[in-house]
């Protein structure tokens, strides 16, 4: 398999994150939030060490590297972290308002990337891309604090905004851990973690009977979404085996593309002038990042 593979591998991830987004959001609309987490990550699970057992990785952890296990635990843990805040933000408000601030995670990541692993982001060019990335983001965002948001006030925001931070540790941990262990056993592992994230969060709000109450059919779309964001993970993951961070994080970040595209065809939310300037910048700004 050529260098240049990551490529294509970070352009799927793009591709199934942004349907993970539409397919959730359709679950939520019967489900509650952390349920619909620690379900979708079950699935997410079984389809991780599918994979691991496909691709035949060496699953002997007693023999991998310490320290790369350590950081995949502590990316595991982000990526929960990440996972309650962003599906909670999608229970508040529209997809076309919270994917946007989720998808500034992608700044916080090149900025720390360029800091901790050294990597060029493209000097002149690279800030150029970067600055119209943020304007693109600030005229995606709807009114104050979300105006319209289904009356939820600031909280959609915030917790938007957290998902984003949570998500950009949780890409860094997870490009420092995964050079010392195969990409989908690194998956495998971190999505352990997320589901003992997600079910303990489940357990101690006591939520067994919305658990009881989620049908056969809601269940399925359930299933379909972790299904996408497992696709999602392990080509995003793999992607980062050989590529650089500061290239492969804007590419998946255009996600956000299709998530636009999808939400308006099956959501039918709107898209405003002013948002479509938003989405035109961010692409032009992630072009700009990736030559």
């Amino acid at each position: 398999m050529g260098d240049s593979m990551w490529l294509l591998f970070a352009i799927l991830s793009s591709l199934f994150a942004g349907l993970t987004a539409v397919i959730a959001k359709v679950g939520l609309k019967k489900t509650d939030s952390d349920c619909v987490t620690a379900l979708r990550t079950m699935v997410v699970l079984v389809f991780a060490w599918l994979m691991v057992w496909i691709a035949g990785a060496d699953v002997n952890l007693l023999d991998a590297d310490r320290r790369s296990l350590v950081l995949l635990v502590l990316s595991g843990v982000a990526t929960g972290a990440s996972w309650l805040s962003y599906f909670h933000a999608l229970e508040l408000g529209n997809v076309n308002q919270v994917v946007p601030v989720d998808k500034s995670s992608v700044l916080i990541t090149m900025v720390a990337g360029a800091l901790l692993f050294q990597e060029d982001i493209g000097g002149v060019t690279g800030i150029i891309g970067m600055v119209l990335i943020l304007l693109g983001i600030v005229l995606m965002l709807p009114g104050p604090w979300g105006k319209g948001a289904k009356n939820a006030g600031k909280k959609w925001f915030i917790y938007a905004l957290l998902s984003a931070v949570f998500a950009s540790a949780s890409s860094l941990l997870g490009k420092a851990g995964i050079e010392g262990i195969d990409s989908n056993l690194g998956t495998a592992v971190r999505t352990c973690i997320v589901a003992v994230m997600a079910w303990l969060v489940v357990l101690m709000k006591r939520k067994g009977k919305a658990l009881r109450d989620v049908r056969l059919g809601n269940f399925g779309v359930i299933a379909l979404s972790g299904v996408a964001t497992g696709a999602s993970w392990l080509c995003y993951y793999r992607a980062l085996q050989t590529g650089p961070i500061h290239v492969i994080v804007p590419i998946d970040r255009l996600s956000i593309v299709f998530t636009v595209l999808f939400s308006s065809l099956v959501l039918k939310e709107k898209v405003t002038a002013k948002y479509a300037v938003g989405l035109v910048l961010n692409i032009l700004g992630t072009i700009l990042l990736v030559l």
